[in-house]
Parts: structure tokens; sequence; C-alpha cells
């Protein structure tokens, strides 16, 4: 009866789960094998249940953020690097290493650099890591500096950047206001992009490539588009940049088939078609079967070159057309 009675006073619930002595340490078990057999998700799995039912000790938690480390999960490892801290581990100088890295893979570069500053300051640092750890925090405070500087850049685009001020600009020089947003988060900027994108008066090159900006960033807002005598309402986060369109990768695979002996020809004509894809998007080469459209690509290089035949002359004017309108002045 005694033994009865123990039994069950061992037994515990958690959230209304009967827990049995020893389930928090065999899950802990479970998750060291894993990650010992470099099965690191598998691990951060059982560590993440091992630890809703007993504490992390010093070991396991150190495994734990540098299995999460290693599947990427970075801010989770931040997490779990912060508690064994403060527990102060034996091995601190190892935790810190391993929580500056992680720091560092999430771009907290200042803090970082602040971080290493502290340590050397508190004389934190083994004399042979001295070095090193100089090294590091000066990489660090450069990469902040850099940051912040882009992020003034960034600001300073973003309060110049107007519909009446670009309009006011050669289209070389609205081309250049466009290339330079490529590596910047547009969306402070989205609404006067919008209004780039819908207005025909600018060149349909330089619309196209603002569309294209939209389209890389996947903002989700709703353009309406007329070119070519077309008209269409787009959503750049649902829409594909010009190279993946399906008219294009067809028209793309008929000129590869028949030029597949003639690649200087066929470099040729795949620039021109680049070109021309860029032109008319959203909008791809009209109503024209795209077998047709190869074939008056290959004509057209052909007749540059004076060699005169017989071919779709409504296309290969479309094609003159675009040509035209590819260039910028």
């Amino acid at each position: 009866m005694n033994s009865l009675k123990k039994k069950k006073q061992q037994i515990r619930r958690q959230d209304n789960v009967i827990l049995f002595p020893g389930v928090g340490e065999r899950l802990l078990e479970q998750a060291h094998a894993y990650a010992e057999s470099y099965q690191y998700d598998l691990a951060c799995e059982a560590f993440a249940e091992a630890l809703r039912y007993i504490e992390g000790d010093e070991i396991s938690l150190s495994v734990y953020a540098y299995s999460l480390y290693e599947i990427r999960a970075f801010k989770q490892a931040k997490e779990v690097c912060e508690e064994l801290l403060a527990i102060g581990p034996t091995m601190y100088f190892e935790a810190m290493e391993l929580y500056l890295t992680i720091s560092m893979q999430l771009r907290e570069f200042k803090q970082v650099e602040k971080l290493i500053e502290t340590l050397l300051d508190e004389d934190a640092i083994p004399e042979n890591q001295l070095e090193k750890f100089q090294r590091l925090k000066n990489l660090n405070a450069e990469i902040a500096n850099n940051q912040l500087l882009q992020q003034e850049t960034q600001q300073q685009n973003n309060a110049e950047f107007s519909i009446v001020h670009f309009l006011q600009l050669s289209q070389y020089e609205q081309l250049q206001v466009i290339y330079q947003l490529t590596d910047t988060n547009i969306r402070p900027i989205v609404q006067p992009l919008i209004q780039v994108i819908e207005n025909e008066a600018i060149h349909p090159f330089i619309r196209s490539l603002t569309l294209i900006l939209l389209v890389e960033q996947q903002v989700n807002t709703e353009i309406f588009v007329e070119k070519f005598q077309q008209q269409r309402t787009v959503n750049p986060a649902h829409l594909a940049v010009p190279t993946e369109l399906p008219q294009y990768q067809a028209i793309e695979a008929n000129i590869k088939a028949c030029l597949e002996k003639d690649p200087t020809t066929l470099e040729m004509v795949q620039q021109l078609l680049a070109k021309h894809a860029i032109v008319t998007y959203p909008f791809e080469w009209l109503a024209y079967d795209a077998e047709d459209v190869a074939q008056s690509y290959i004509d057209y290089v052909h007749m540059l070159f004076g060699q005169v035949q017989e071919m779709d002359y409504e296309i290969i004017e479309f094609l003159q057309q675009l040509e035209t309108f590819s260039e910028l002045h």
C-alpha cells in the first residue's frame, strides 16, 4: 500500500497531461543524442519539449543554443544563450562567443561592438584571444557605421523622391534614380513609384523597371497599367518578373531550338527578347503566337544583317516599334 502511495506521489500533472518521473531527463538524453549525431532539428524539438518539464542545466542549454544556431533559428538561439549567461556558466567565455556569433547573424553589429568593448574593459577576454576580439570589435563598428550611413542615405532618397521632381529629370537621370533604388527598401515611397508606373508620359522602359522594383520586393498593392493600347490592373505581390512569364519562356524555348547551331545569332536574339520583355511588361507580345514571334525575332536579326526573306511583316513592325521604345534619350 505504501509503495503504491509513493508511486502516485511521484506522478505529476502539467497542462492537464500526466507526467511520469524522469520524462524530462529522458527527453534531454534524447536531445543530446540527436545533437551528437548532427540531427540538430530533432535535437531542438527534444530540448524544447524537455525544458517544458525541467530546468535546463549549463551543458544542456549550451548544446540547445548551438543546435538552434545550426538550424539558423537565431532569435531562439539568442534567447537560450541569454538564459545560459544568466546562470553564470563555468564556460562563460565560450557561451559569450556563441552569443556574439548569433548576434552577428542577426545583424546586431552595434550591440556586438558594445559587448566586446565591455568584455575588454572588464578583462574578461583571455590574453591569447585579445587581438582577435579587438579585430572583431573594429569590424562590427565599421559595419554598424555603414548600416547607419545606408539608412541615412535611404531616408534622404525617400525624402527627395517625388513624382514632380522625377518628371523634371531627363530619361537617363530617371533611369539612374530607379537603378539607385534597387537595393533599398522602397515601401516608404510606394505611392510615388505607383504614380511613375501609371504615368503614360514616362518612358515605358522606365515604367517597367519601376514595376519590377515593386515585384522584386513583393509589394502588395493594385496598380493600373496601360501600354500599347492594353489595360490591366496588376498586383506586384502576385506578378512574375518578365523572364518568368509564360509567353517569354515559350518564345525563348522556340528560339533556342531553331538557333541551336548558330550561337552568335542566338545571343543577339536573346538580348533583344529580354530587352523587349521589359518594354512590354507586364504585358507580353500581345495576341501573337509564341512560335510566330520566335521566328520573327530570328528573321528580324537576319534582316539587320541584310538577309531579306519572306517574313511576317506585322510582327516585324511590332518588334521594330519595341526596339524604338527600348532606346532612351
